[in-house]
């Protein structure tokens, strides 16, 4: 599983370690996942990527219910949820997601 960052690294300290005054960073995601079932591939965008891949296999997403199961292949982590929808909208885009299909060696060539 191909896994890559983007932005600021988060510090992460236990709860008690933070010091007061101080808000905690949280991250948001940009996350592809491959259908086991057909290849297709689904890019979304999230607060908590493990909760919202659990509920993507347990057919709580209506656009991906039919091609379950689904495996998470790359995930971006962003400072803000604007940071996250921007690279979802730019991941979609026509041209992008070809050359991410490409890369994740998806597309075959004749």
């Amino acid at each position: 599983m191909a896994r890559w960052r983007r932005g600021n690294a988060a510090v992460c300290l236990p709860a008690g370690d933070v010091p007061k005054g101080h808000k905690t960073m949280t991250e948001y995601y940009t996350y592809i996942l491959l259908s086991e079932r057909n290849g297709d591939l689904y890019i979304g965008s999230t607060e908590n990527l493990e909760n919202r891949i659990a509920r993507h296999n347990k057919g709580r997403v209506k656009s991906t219910k039919a091609h379950r199961p689904w495996k998470l292949v790359e995930s971006h982590a962003f400072n803000s949820r604007a940071e996250a929808v921007h690279m979802e909208r730019h991941l979609k885009s026509g041209q992008q997601k070809e050359m991410l299909r490409k890369r994740l060696g998806l597309v075959h060539n004749k």
